[in-house]
Order: structure tokens, then sequence, then C-alpha cells
């Protein structure tokens, strides 16, 4: 029974991982339907890349910061009840590789391709794997040290703060040090249009996102014993609370809609094993009206170039997730308690001010270093063809004479 136990403990953190690498696919399409066509190959050649370059520096260095676990104690320990610290480790690289998919949106169409890839490797290999540890590891006592303080320490049962709060925050910090697309906003202030370029590859983005973050969440238990329908009805509820906010803050706006789904599901996260559904539809709600609002607010009033408004989507929303599971998750308002808004208040604040300082020091060291941004020529000719020399409609290329 227990060899039975430890298999299936092994196959549910599995397809757990699985799901959460294929929401990295929906990371990549959304940023194809929202960026310009110019610029489509470019952002399916990132996500896959970024991946690529966060396994390698979570391999080697930050499930270690986090976990204090390595993989180097030959293939005997690494089989030990087959094989659960490595599926383990690859469910929680999926987490870990959401970072940079995350801030490649915000920083899209002018980012250079191979500086990009070095902060990857610093964000996913050092930067991330710190938070991780304190919040999800109790590293450095912060968790002790809230429960004496507040009477819980701080929950984020699947990274509202710890994930998305971290990798939206670190993305405005990128966002502000890139500055604005060229022609973006002229200088009288004046805002010049960059429609998306495919609604439909957006909503699939956006559909395959939400079909995986019920592996993002649910799994999070990473035991089958600990699965638990209130986390997938949570998730469901906070993900309908957001469309529809977002439709009528929106305004029928398409790509409000799809990105409020993944408002709500993004500020669920934190509390959908101790919320009331009730309560996960309203935090999906409040979510749904952050995205629409502060969106508009980051690009028109503040006119600061977020391109597929990661900073109120993850940063923000994330924020609100972490905070609103102290309230919504107390007992008095159906939930199951054991969170206090003192313990989440706090640790959400320091997920967002982290994450802005580490990406501050992150991104301008590689600016410092490597240059960050792309020349204004090859800006203006597309990152598909100075990165990549290949298009999205080659054959277009040709014709026109640029291939």
């Amino acid at each position: 029974m227990e060899q039975f136990k430890t298999s299936s403990d092994v196959l549910f953190v599995l397809l757990g991982a699985i799901m959460v690498l294929a929401m990295h696919a929906g990371f990549a399409f959304l940023e194809v339907g929202t960026v310009r066509k110019k610029n489509q190959v470019n952002a399916l050649v990132k996500i896959l890349v970024d991946f690529s370059v966060s396994t390698l520096a979570y391999f080697f260095v930050g499930y270690a910061i986090a976990y204090g676990v390595n993989f180097f104690d030959g293939a005997a320990a690494l089989t030990a009840k087959n094989g659960y610290d490595l599926v383990k480790f690859f469910f929680l690289l999926t987490f870990a590789a959401a970072i940079p998919a995350i801030i490649s949106g915000g920083i899209a169409e002018r980012a250079r391709f191979y500086p990009q890839l070095a902060a990857t490797a610093l964000l996913v290999g050092l930067i991330y794997p710190f938070f991780e540890g304190i919040i999800w590891n109790g590293n450095f006592g912060f968790q002790g040290w809230l429960e004496a303080s507040f009477g819980a320490s701080f929950h984020d049962f699947a990274g509202s703060v710890v994930v998305h709060a971290v990798g939206g925050w670190i993305a405005l910090a990128a966002v502000l040090l890139l500055g604005a697309r060229r022609g973006r906003y002229t200088k009288a202030g004046a805002i010049a249009a960059h429609p998306p370029s495919s609604i439909p590859f957006l909503a699939l983005g956006a559909w395959i996102l939400t079909v995986g973050w019920f592996g993002f969440n649910v799994m999070s238990a990473q035991t089958l014993e600990g699965i638990s329908g209130l986390v997938a009805v949570n998730s469901l509820m906070a993900m309908v609370g957001g469309t529809l906010a977002a439709l009528v803050m929106g305004k029928n706006d398409p790509g409000f809609v799809h990105n409020g789904a993944l408002a709500g599901l993004v500020a669920v996260c934190a509390g959908s094993d101790v919320m009331h559904p009730l309560g996960a539809l309203v935090v999906g709600g409040v979510a749904g009206f952050i995205f629409v609002q502060m969106f508009q607010v980051l690009t028109n009033r503040w006119q600061i170039d977020d391109v597929l408004g990661v900073w109120p989507l993850h940063g923000l929303c994330g924020l609100w997730g972490g905070i609103a599971c102290g309230i919504f998750g107390l007992e008095a308002l159906g939930g199951l308690g054991g969170v206090t808004f003192a313990s989440q208040f706090f640790g959400s604040v320091l997920g967002a001010g982290f994450g802005f300082a580490a990406g501050f020091v992150v991104y301008s060291a590689v600016d410092l270093a490597l240059g960050f941004r792309l020349s204004p020529d090859e800006e203006r000719e597309g990152a598909d063809l100075a990165i990549h020399k290949i298009s999205a409609s080659p054959e277009e290329d040709v014709r026109s004479g640029r291939m």
C-alpha cells in the first residue's frame, strides 16, 4: 500500500507538472496575439528558450537555494520513492519558469534576445528561489516571525504572491528601464494605437492558460491525499468573477474579457484552499476590475508601455490575492481559517517590494553589461527579422523583397 501511495503521488505531481508546462504555450500565444505581426515569431521562441534556460538555472542552482536539495548524489538517490523528488522538482520548475514568461509579455517588441536570457538565468537561478524558499520552505525565519507576531504564517497555497506578484513587479521594473516602444507615445502626449495582431491567438493563449491553471492550483497540494475539490471550485468561481467583471468594466473588449479570466485565477491562487466559493467569486471579480482599471491608467494616463499588462494582471492582482486570502479565508467570512489579515498583508507587500527591487537591480545590471534594448532600426524592422531572420509569414517577405 505504501508503494501504491508513493506511485500515485508521483503520477499526481507529474500530471500537474505537465499541465503547468502546457500553460507556457498559453503564455506564448497570449503574447503572439497581442504583439504586432512583426514580433510574433520572437514571442514563440522566447517562451520556449526561456523555459529551457530556466530549467538549467533551477536544476543546478535555484532548487538548492529554495529547498536545500541537489541532484548530484547518484542514480539511487534520485529514484528513491519512485522519483518523487524529481517530479516535485519538475512541478516547481514550471512555477519558476513562469517568472520570465510573465516578464516576456511586458517587455515585448523591444528587448534584445540574449540579454533577456541572461536576466532569466539570474532571476530563476538566484532571485526567485530566494523568495520562494522564504515563503514555501520557511527559510530565514520570516514565516516563524509572522506566526509569532500575528498568529499565523503567510499563506500562499499556489503562488498569487510567490509567483505572480513577484513576477509582475519584476516586470514593472524591466518595463520602466526599457521605456516605451518607439512611436507608442508622442512628445505631445498623444497615444498611438498598437492593436493586437490576432484576437483568436490571444483568446487561444488565454484558454490554454485557463485550463492549465487547474493543474497549477489543484495540484499544488503535491500529494494525492491532499487534493481538494474546494480548490477546483474556487478557481472556477474566481475565473468566472474575473471574466464578468472585465466584460462590464472593459465594455465588451475581447482583450479585457480574456485577461479578466486570468486576473481572477491569479488572485485566487493564494487562498484557493481556504476560501468559500462565494468569497472566491468576489476575489475574482475584484481582480477583473483591478486589471481593466489599472491597465487603462498605466497605458493611457501614466503612459507606461507594458504591452500585455503584466503588472496589473500579475503584479497587482497577485498582490490583491495575497491580501484577499487574509480576508475571505477567515472563518467569519465563510473560510476555513488559519490565516490572519496582518500576516497576509505583510507577506504580500514584501513579495511586491522584493520583486520590484530585484527586477531593477537585475535588469539595470544586464542593461549596463550587455545592452537591453533593440536598436531603433531593429525595433522598426521587428524582432522576428532582426533576431530570427524569418517572419510569421515568410512568403509575404519574399514578395515584398524583405527576404
